[in-house]
């Protein structure tokens, strides 16, 4: 069954007037007075969507709404402004102020791109990078934004792949990491995945700057439907990805690895009962710098893993039903769930029965 696109017309009406930040001075003076918040997309219960900003005690402080399903979220500190990015094949991302002083910007996709849910902003805040599909081509391309210019679209650069999902600026502050999940997909068919026998994931490293091509991996042939997906740099710069498996689904490949300049991917050994509970599916990673950890999430599996960096070990593990949002805090992660919870750093858990969390959560420095 074929799907269209949403008309791009139908929705700049519906954005128009539908992104109203709704929160009360005493609420932000809270926010201020804490040292990080948090972002993160919903479903709401009655079917509306939006993104929240989480106090570290797991309250929600501020909302927005979006005109469909939101994914991850990213921020520059320069500017204070944040980007959410509609799920794939989603045609909108929505800018924020966290302060409440501007109304939120729609940025809409192009025509014959659409986002896949990600993006990161230059150090200096003047360029905003998107993962987008050029989906008749089908090939993953970068759009760039111009931040400074009401977002408007300068340019695009490949990312030697296909299905590009996540993607980091590296330390330098120049090179692009981009995992290339490998999955040809086409809005006409909504989100079917249309080269499974076929697929060719693969991490690379590229030049924003030029759009040059620095490095490229793939997994070894017998691992080619393990389609790279999400990743966080730790403090060393080492890049750790999650992955999700689309071949038999009573393989247990390995899902987590990790990728330096110059080497090729390494992927993690893990405890057999811990990688069987992921169910071939890491949905999100994020790595706390200050405490030399990585967390890894599944909702399918109902997951969420802790990994020493130093040693690569799996140093805890929480059942958590439909875990997925997962950002560092303190000496460990908060997490939220599909089943309207959210995890704090100590273990309190806080319910908000009315929201289901999405994939992926942010964490937001007060003093940046």
């Amino acid at each position: 069954m074929r799907t269209p696109l949403i008309d791009r017309r139908d929705f700049l009406r519906a954005a128009g007037t539908g992104f109203v930040a709704a929160m009360a001075p005493a609420a932000w003076a809270k926010t201020l007075a804490t040292d990080a918040v948090f972002a993160t997309a919903f479903v709401k219960r009655d079917g509306s969507y939006g993104a929240a900003v989480l106090s570290e005690i797991g309250k929600v402080l501020h909302s927005i709404d979006l005109p469909d399903r939101g994914h991850d979220v990213t921020f520059d500190p320069v500017s204070k402004r944040s980007v959410v990015f509609a799920r794939q094949p989603g045609t909108f991302a929505v800018v924020f102020d966290h302060t409440g002083r501007d109304k939120p910007q729609t940025i809409a996709s192009i025509t014959g791109r659409h986002f896949f849910g990600h993006g990161v902003f230059s150090t200096d805040g003047a360029l905003l990078y998107a993962t987008e599909n050029d989906f008749d081509n089908a090939a993953g391309v970068v759009g760039v934004y111009d931040a400074r210019a009401k977002f408007s679209r300068i340019g695009e650069f490949p990312t030697y792949g296909m299905g590009s999902h996540e993607l980091l600026l590296l330390g330098d502050g120049r090179t692009l990491a981009i995992a290339n999940g490998g999955i040809e997909t086409h809005p006409d068919f909504g989100r079917a995945e249309l080269n499974i026998a076929t697929m060719k994931p693969s991490y690379v490293l590229v030049d924003r700057l030029t759009g040059d091509l620095i490095e490229k991996h793939e997994l070894p042939p017998a691992l080619h439907q393990l389609s790279i997906r999400h990743m966080d740099a730790d403090q060393s710069g080492t890049v750790w990805f999650g992955c999700q498996y689309r071949g038999p689904g009573t393989d247990r490949p390995l899902l987590v690895g990790r990728a330096a300049r110059g080497k090729d991917l390494q992927l993690l050994d893990m405890p057999q009962d811990v990688l069987s509970g992921f169910r071939n599916y890491i949905g999100s990673v994020a790595a706390n710098p200050a405490a030399g950890t990585v967390a890894v999430s599944s909702p399918e599996g109902n997951s969420l893993a802790v990994i020493d960096v130093a040693s690569g070990r799996v140093v805890a593990t929480n059942a958590l039903v439909e875990v997925c949002g997962v950002a560092p805090d303190k000496a460990s992660f908060m997490a939220t769930t599909g089943a309207g919870e959210i995890v704090e750093a100590d273990g309190a858990t806080r319910s908000e029965p009315d929201y289901v969390w999405d994939n992926h959560m942010l964490r937001i420095e007060q003093a940046a």
